[in-house]
Order: structure tokens, then sequence, then C-alpha cells
């Protein structure tokens, strides 16, 4: 139904350059403080939009997120060590 979407985070120079972002993908945050934006895009046009967005001059770096390949469902098989060490 949604299509995939991978995140990039952008270091930029210019923050109000930046705004222009918005048209390669969707701008989820943006650091005044640190200069960078967070911005997902489709996947499969992922690397063709990147390849544009690094051509831009206000641009100094792109690094991919990995926040879609981290695990976030947790199962409680290890035994609670608290207990055990307590007795």
């Amino acid at each position: 139904m949604f299509p995939e979407r991978t995140g990039f985070i952008i270091w930029v120079s210019d923050l109000k350059a930046a705004k222009n972002l918005e048209k390669y993908g969707t701008v989820h945050y943006i650091s005044r403080r640190m200069h960078y934006v967070v911005m997902y895009v489709n996947a499969d046009r992922a690397e063709d939009t990147m390849r544009n967005v690094r051509k831009l001059s206000y641009v100094r770096k792109i690094e991919r997120s990995y926040r879609n390949e981290i695990k976030t469902e947790y199962s409680k098989n290890n035994p609670d060590l608290t207990v055990l060490n307590n007795a």
C-alpha cells in the first residue's frame, strides 16, 4: 500500500537553500544548529534522486539512514539477570 521509503541525512552549508530539497522528497527535519536535513525519498528512485541532490552547491555530504534496518521487535527470551544477582 505504502511505497518503500529510504531516509537520508544531508549536511548542508546554507539552510535557506536547503528548503529547496522538498522538491526531491519529503523533508522530515531541518537542524538549524548542526546544519543537516533528514529527508525521505522513494526507495526505487533513491539513487537517481541522491545523484541529483549531490550536484547542488550547498550540499556538503550525504549519509544514508539505517533506521529501517534496525530491529524494533523484541522478545523476552533472555532471563531477567537482576533477579539472579540479588539472590
